[in-house]
């Protein structure tokens, strides 16, 4: 764990956020690329990074606040000003929503800019979970296979009283108490997401309809949270088998494959 990654006198370096600075640049620069290629200013892509990010945190913030409601109420401060609970799935929906508004205020076809930012969005949860992994956060159920990775200072610790105190759900009767070994789940979705992203990326410019690729991606991303919910510690809220972030995840490839399938029609002018 590094959760620190450095300090210079007075100024401390903490290793969640600085890969969340890296995320945020990474997809401007990718972004930005792509949208001056097309004729559009700089600004375009500052603006749409800047409040994608402003609605994803505050997205993901009230959903992980809604998922963890038992915890709110016995710690409120605490949960709502923790480094934890960047839900990505909530962080899709506020971003989605923030750069909704910047494409309506200068008038910009949404479904074709939703192919431009398909492949940024994976690449900034892939980037975002490696963060995760620094600080221990996410981490998943325990495991005893040889690359099990324990989180003795992790948000929270991986140990034993922890699973029996905020997991009760999570049999660990065969686990030794102490500090547990968990699934890496943040790098299986590091690796899952950057595979998504050299996929989608490599099709960006041969979209024939609009949209097509923000439904691929809902698809992909989809499929991929919904696998690893698997063996991630969030209570399964449906049948006691799927979690809140699966059904979600479903609705997502629901609605992913029903547009491919019937694909939008619309006046959108191609932006490429």
């Amino acid at each position: 764990m590094f959760p620190v990654l450095f300090e210079i006198g007075p100024i401390t370096i903490y290793s969640f956020g600085f890969m969340l600075v890296m995320a945020f640049y990474t997809t401007y620069f990718l972004l930005n690329y792509d949208l001056q290629r097309k004729g559009y200013q700089e600004k375009l892509a500052s603006d749409m990074i800047f409040w994608a990010a402003i609605g994803g945190i505050l997205g993901s913030k009230i959903y992980y606040l809604l998922e963890n409601l038992d915890q709110v109420i016995q710690d409120p401060f605490g949960m709502i000003f923790s480094g934890s609970g960047l839900v990505f799935l909530g962080g899709l929906m506020g971003g989605t929503l923030a750069v909704t508004i910047v494409l309506r205020k200068n008038d910009l076809p949404w479904l074709t800019f939703a192919d431009i930012v398909a492949p940024l969005l994976i690449l900034g949860y892939g980037i975002g979970r490696i963060g995760c992994f620094l600080v221990g956060d996410d981490y998943g159920i325990p495991t005893t296979l040889p690359w099990g990775v324990s989180f003795p200072e992790g948000l929270p610790p991986s140990t034993s009283s922890v699973f029996s105190a905020y997991y009760p759900w999570i049999d660990i009767s065969g686990f030794e108490s102490g500090v547990l070994s968990v699934h890496p789940t943040q790098l299986y979705e590091f690796t899952a997401a950057l595979l998504i992203f050299f996929f989608l990326w490599k099709r960006r410019n041969d979209v024939k309809i609009a949209g097509s690729l923000f439904f691929i991606y809902l698809i992909l991303a989809g499929l991929e949270r919904f696998s690893v919910e698997f063996i991630r510690t969030n209570e399964k809220y449906l049948f006691d088998f799927f979690s809140g972030s699966q059904i979600i995840s479903i609705l997502m490839m629901i609605i992913g494959t029903y547009f491919l399938l019937n694909p939008i029609i619309t006046s959108e002018k191609d932006a490429s």
